[in-house]
């Protein structure tokens, strides 16, 4: 399965709207579009994975180092996420720890 990327951005905060698997194929995809939004200044970014199916170690991969790449600028990374599936990969990660998961989007813009 392939994976969309919707880009939107509001007062400063870029939300990014996955939709399909973020996998060992289709991170690369995500990886190239977070470098983009941190060269060109972006430093707020929300990843809503809401319509995400599956995840696996490749696309936890590219959260993190998208964070790395956001926290060098004193920006931060916050996840929409209420898929039980998805949040346990996070839980087992101990990543629910490092990445504020929202429930929508408003709490999440609250967060960055």
């Amino acid at each position: 399965m392939d994976l969309k990327i919707e880009v939107d951005e509001k007062d400063g905060v870029v939300l990014l709207k996955l939709n399909g698997e973020v996998d060992v194929y289709t991170a690369p995809k995500l990886k190239s579009r977070l470098v983009d939004l941190v060269d060109q200044g972006k430093f707020k970014i929300i990843v809503d994975l809401e319509e995400v199916d599956f995840m696996d170690s490749s696309g936890l991969g590219v959260l993190v180092g998208g964070l790395k790449r956001v926290r060098s600028h004193d920006g931060a990374i916050a996840l929409i996420c209420t898929q039980e599936n998805i949040l346990k990969i996070f839980r087992i990660t101990g990543l629910v720890k490092v990445f504020p998961i929202f429930e929508n989007q408003d709490q999440a813009v609250q967060s960055v």
